[in-house]
């Protein structure tokens, strides 16, 4: 089961040595007014088709604007035998109203 993630846990975990994979599940142009830095655009309707990229051992965090695109995301590669997924609650929107900056 994918664990869901306030800005400040995802902060820290960006610090961390084992940074996670910040996959953005946004639309282009929701993704072209600013993201977290380092985050990949994964447009949630093509996230079955790119998920294998990814290692289902190393950490995922998937973002998009609220948080609700992103836990149907993370509910999906759970199914799929993705073990350290993330949903970070209250999306991007939780994200700037914790004062963190986004990336262009």
């Amino acid at each position: 089961m994918f664990q869901t993630l306030d800005a400040a846990q995802l902060k820290a975990l960006l610090e961390g040595e084992d940074r996670p994979h910040v996959l953005d599940v946004r639309t282009v142009g929701e993704f072209a007014r600013g993201t977290i830095a380092g985050a990949q655009h994964v447009e949630l309707g093509t996230l079955p088709a790119k998920a294998d990229a990814f290692d289902p051992g190393s950490p995922v965090v998937l973002v998009c604007q609220s948080g609700a695109r992103s836990a149907q995301g993370c509910g999906w590669m759970d199914q799929r035998g993705f073990q350290r997924v993330y949903n970070l609650g209250g999306g991007i929107a939780g994200w700037t109203r914790a004062g963190l900056p986004l990336a262009s």
